[in-house]
């Protein structure tokens, strides 16, 4: 992961796509909930029902941090797909009142930790290592992708233009090392990025930061942007 903002701008971002997506939930005709959203096999119901538990597993990955009492995202390889399948087939007014409620967990666990435990290592839901302040990213990443995944008005251009930079930055990193392309991301406003390895040569894919973080998350086919498109591999 390269260097992200400050805790506060994260925190930041994590409750302004909190709002947002309680803002494009609360707006839906019920009948709408039981819909196909932009993720396939996913009803608005699977995302809202994941983003709540979402918060929720990460709250434990905070708690973690800050008593150093061992607290996994998931009590098993299963409950994460469990808990979203539970959830998914609720009323609209049952799935806000959870959304909101977890954002509130979320944030108020977020605000707990002190600045001295943020540097604590915990692992993520991939059994990955990192610190602690890396967790209000995760959460800042899982509610503006999943904002335009609930297909309920916004779409990935909504991203604000930082976020949707970092959020390239953050799956090109981890695209680098999965895949033979090469290729120099370019946004107007914003430091280059790297996709590949090495310096292995590649050309220059330039374009918006939401229409490149599109790209590299799937969520789009590269509309919007001009170069070479390589094939890349699916992202978690």
């Amino acid at each position: 992961m390269t260097e992200l903002p400050s805790w506060e701008t994260l925190t930041g971002w994590a409750a302004a796509g909190q709002a947002q997506v309680e803002r494009a939930a609360g707006g839906l005709d019920p009948a709408r909930l039981a819909g196909p959203s932009r993720l396939p096999g996913w009803t608005r119901g699977h995302v809202l029902s994941h983003l709540a538990r979402n918060a929720d597993a990460l709250v434990n990955l905070l708690t973690w941090a800050r008593t150093g009492v061992e607290a996994r995202m998931y009590a098993s390889p299963t409950d994460r797909a469990d808990g979203i399948e539970a959830g998914a087939g609720r009323a609209l007014p049952e799935q806000l009142a959870d959304l909101t409620a977890a954002g509130q967990r979320f944030a108020a666990a977020a605000a707990a930790v002190p600045p001295e435990r943020r540097t604590f290592t915990v692992l993520s839901g991939q059994g990955r290592q990192i610190p602690a302040s890396e967790v209000p990213w995760l959460r800042a990443r899982e509610v503006w992708l999943h904002l335009a995944d609930l297909d309920a008005g916004p779409g990935i251009d909504d991203i604000p233009a930082g976020i949707a930079w970092a959020l390239a930055a953050d799956v090109a990193g981890w695209m680098s090392s999965r895949t033979e392309a090469a290729a120099e991301l370019v946004a107007d406003g914003h430091d280059p990025i790297r996709l590949g390895r090495g310096e292995q040569a590649g050309g220059v894919i330039a374009g918006s930061p939401q229409r490149i973080a599109g790209w590299l998350t799937g969520r789009s086919a590269g509309n919007g942007l001009s170069g070479d498109l390589p094939d890349l591999p699916r992202w978690l």
